[in-house]
């Protein structure tokens, strides 16, 4: 979807200003929310391509004006609500008024390192060879659904170069829906500069994205 998390290229929001040394977390909340959300994340109800749609949902005021971490906390709070764990009125008085959904699972602390450890891999075997390889020129689809999308908004419609095939990974469009994982292609794409931001672009310049089979087509 269009939405506020998808900035790239869009003007009035200042330069990237990265920190020195910046620490992992900006205040205690942080870690908590953090936590918060991996342990919800442990309970096997949604997946992560779903929790990434819960969170460009959050109207465009709200979403610009929040951290990352706001973030996060705000769609985990759609999440539970949406798979019956939580209720509006169990979140704004912060403990359990009734009976709601029992999770899967439950992530507790001698488990935490080797989860994290482990992550959460995506890459899927399919039978179907990749469509295309690296040199052919394709353009990217110019479709804005509703739904999820890994297509940045400022790829779509324009021509590039593969480079690589990565390989087949879950195709999150589905998997945010609960359509399944139905794993595709993924390949890395390479457009000029000047396609992409016009007469503007820095002489040079190219940008690379990794797109799923689905999203191209054909030069």
């Amino acid at each position: 979807m269009n939405g506020p998390h998808d900035l790239g290229g869009e003007m009035g929001f200042g330069p990237v200003a990265p920190e020195t040394d910046e620490p992992w977390f900006h205040a205690e909340w942080e870690k908590r929310a953090l936590g918060v959300v991996l342990s919800c994340g442990a309970f096997g109800a949604w997946t992560i391509d779903e929790s990434r749609h819960a969170r460009e949902n959050i109207p465009p005021p709200a979403y610009l004006a929040a951290s990352y971490y706001e973030i996060w906390i705000r769609a985990l709070e759609v999440l539970l609500e949406r798979h019956g764990f939580a209720t509006q009125a169990e979140i704004a008085a912060g403990r359990k008024l009734g009976e709601g959904s029992t999770p899967k699972r439950v992530l507790k602390a001698d488990m935490v390192p080797a989860v994290l450890a482990r992550g959460g891999p995506c890459d899927r075997e399919i039978a179907d060879a990749p469509r295309f390889a690296a040199g052919d020129r394709v353009r990217a689809r110019n479709f804005h659904p509703v739904t999820h999308s890994r297509l940045p908004r400022y790829a779509k419609g324009k021509a590039g170069v593969v480079e690589t095939v990565q390989g087949a990974f879950v195709f999150p469009d589905d998997n945010a829906h609960g359509r399944g994982e139905n794993p595709e292609w993924v390949y890395t794409v390479v457009f000029d500069g000047s396609e992409i931001w016009g007469d503007d672009a820095a002489p040079g310049l190219t940008i690379s994205i990794d797109a799923w089979e689905s999203y191209l087509e054909r030069l």
